[in-house]
């Protein structure tokens, strides 16, 4: 299966070039498997699903299988499809910017900052309008700069946007990636850097986002690294390892107990599904996202 990943997807989408192949109709891809009765969900984990790993479906088209499974968000929406969300009374769990998202030019270099803080400005009340809480944000990648450097650029950076977060009740995620395998000299690439950085920020609206996947690959030791971290977590996303596909017994980890610690932690806050399902059809494709949603419902 031809590697994909977010970072692909937001570059065609940044060019206006996204190819969303969307199947002609909702009906065409509903099997027994997606058109049964909705999930039963015990409402310990809030669900939801990055719409850029079901991208070959319209938004609106995921929206409406997002509702037919029985969860009520999707993650990493930017303020022109808030819209439709809304249409089908479903949250944005993890929102976009409005200007350019970049994984590789973030916070970490003083030369991106003016029009990070621009669109940070411009976006964060749109999120609290809109009746959201979360946007995500990157550290950038390295390109030879030494990490104290970097995290001294990120607490200049941030700072001057994280008083109007704090106002408009926004919460800022840096997103922890792996740079051993997809996001080569992505910065915030381990967990004792992130927390650092939120340390240094001080700040309640500043969290990590911690991804599952991205982090078993760089440091691995999942469930105790969220137990000692879960004060500045405030999002999961999961995938299986190796990769990046279904959370089944396919791959190494096992999520229930994984859910099960981030339940113990006390965590409130939303887990979106990010694997790149790879099925062959859209109907084997929607029900690996039930499957997945119902194997973290501990």
């Amino acid at each position: 299966m031809k590697r994909s990943n977010r970072r692909d997807v937001l570059k065609k989408m940044v060019a206006g070039t996204a190819a969303v192949t969307a199947a002609p109709f909702i009906n065409s891809f509903a099997t027994k498997e997606t058109n049964s009765t909705e999930l039963k969900l015990k409402g310990n984990i809030n669900h939801s699903v990055c719409q850029w790993t079901y991208n070959f479906l319209s938004l609106d088209e995921l929206c409406a299988q997002v509702k037919k499974i029985g969860f009520g968000a999707i993650d990493l929406i930017p303020p022109r499809d808030w819209p439709t969300l809304k249409k089908y009374g479903l949250h944005s769990s993890m929102c976009y910017i409005a200007g350019k998202v970049s994984l590789t030019e973030g916070w970490n270099n003083k030369n991106f900052h003016s029009q990070l803080i621009k669109d940070f400005n411009e976006t964060i009340p749109l999120v609290k309008e809109a009746g959201y809480t979360n946007l995500i944000c990157f550290s950038g990648n390295r390109n030879g700069m030494d990490d104290e450097t970097g995290m001294k650029n990120c607490v200049e950076g941030l700072k001057q946007i994280i008083g109007l977060a704090e106002k408009n009740n926004v919460i800022l995620h840096m997103e922890l990636l792996n740079s051993k395998v997809d996001h080569k000299d992505y910065m915030c690439d381990k967990t004792p850097w992130g927390v650092e950085l939120a340390k240094k920020i001080g700040s309640p609206n500043f969290k990590l986002l911690y991804d599952i996947y991205h982090m078993q690959i760089d440091e691995g030791d999942v469930i105790r690294t969220i137990k000692d971290n879960h004060q500045y977590i405030g999002h999961y996303h999961t995938a299986g390892v190796p990769g990046r596909h279904e959370i089944n017994e396919s791959q190494e980890l096992y999520y229930p107990a994984i859910m099960d610690a981030i339940i113990k932690t006390g965590f409130k806050g939303y887990v979106a599904q990010e694997f790149i399902p790879t099925g062959q059809t859209n109907e084997e494709k929607l029900a690996a996202l039930k499957d997945a949603v119902r194997r973290c419902d501990v």
